[in-house]
């Protein structure tokens, strides 16, 4: 067994879903993910739960790119070391996606764009049936860091790229993750349509500039769509507990609380509470991945 290529992409939360207006937006967290591409099975066994590799595969040859040398599409074969939860809207999939399309960069050296990672990772999505509105905001997150506000609806990807951002500092925040137990089930587009104006609060937020109050609102109007009445009260627990905001992430079930760095008694306060709802290692720490003064001078 040969790796003949290796990507890496990471995590993400929602800032905003994008069912809710057609706009949508995600940011990078640091949960790292590696996908390795194999010309032989790994003794490991795979969590691909959802058929997103063999997407990625599909989607890579129906675009005209060039498999590796000597082998077909079922000879490629995945190992994935993750620190994402599955199924829990933290961008499992986006990442999972995004990284196998650069390790198949990797194995065939091919140069991708970014905008063109991001567009073979929602077809991806999209075919292996883990998104109802492409993801490419989320894709967008896993790949890079900082946030972009994405038009789902655009006719292509680089024009619905509207609004983008650093992200906040993460020395300034901690990350809480609450990934509770696995959605039974997936919401429809249309369960969104009436929490249409709470969704539009969220994107004003963002606009505006107030992106943890966009995570919030965004939160509380998932909440309603899924009727998660535990997801909600966690939410509004943190902030009793000092958190400066929180809310579901994508349609959940993981749950994001922010809260600074600098009240870390708010931080095992708020662990302390939900160790009495899940155990441990369904609690998590991590931080925002943003761009720093020099990335920004770049871009």
């Amino acid at each position: 067994m040969a790796v003949i290529g290796t990507g890496q992409a990471h995590g993400a939360c929602s800032l905003l879903h994008a069912a809710g207006t057609g706009y949508g937006a995600s940011i990078a967290l640091d949960l790292p993910i590696i996908v390795k591409a194999l010309d032989r099975p790994s003794k490991r066994q795979l969590e691909d739960s959802d058929d997103v590799l063999p997407a990625v595969v599909d989607a890579w040859v129906s675009n005209g790119l060039a498999l590796p040398e000597g082998l077909e599409a079922n000879d490629i074969h995945w190992a994935v070391a993750s620190k994402i939860p599955q199924n829990r809207g933290l961008k499992s999939s986006a990442a999972l996606s995004v990284a196998g399309i650069k390790a198949l960069c990797e194995a065939t050296n091919t140069d991708l764009s970014d905008f063109e990672i991001v567009s073979l990772s929602s077809q991806a999505q999209m075919n292996a049936g883990v998104s109802i509105t492409g993801s490419i905001d989320d894709s967008w997150a896993c790949l890079t860091k900082g946030w972009r506000l994405i038009n789902a609806n655009a006719e292509d990807i680089e024009s619905g790229v509207v609004m983008s951002g650093p992200g906040p500092n993460p020395d300034d925040w901690i990350v809480l993750i609450a990934a509770r137990d696995e959605r039974k089930a997936r919401p429809e587009l249309e369960n969104f349509a009436p929490l249409f104006q709470e969704f539009e609060k969220a994107l004003i937020a963002l606009q505006q500039g107030e992106l943890l109050n966009c995570l919030t609102i965004n939160g509380r109007a998932v909440c309603s769509v899924t009727n998660d009445l535990q997801g909600r009260k966690i939410a509004n627990d943190a902030f009793i507990n000092g958190a400066r905001a929180s809310g579901v992430t994508g349609s959940g079930p993981a749950v994001v609380i922010i809260i600074p760095s600098l009240v870390r008694s708010s931080a095992e306060r708020i662990k302390s509470a939900l160790s009495r709802l899940m155990s441990s290692d369904q609690i998590i720490e991590t931080k925002f991945l943003s761009l720093d003064t020099d990335e920004l001078e770049i871009e």
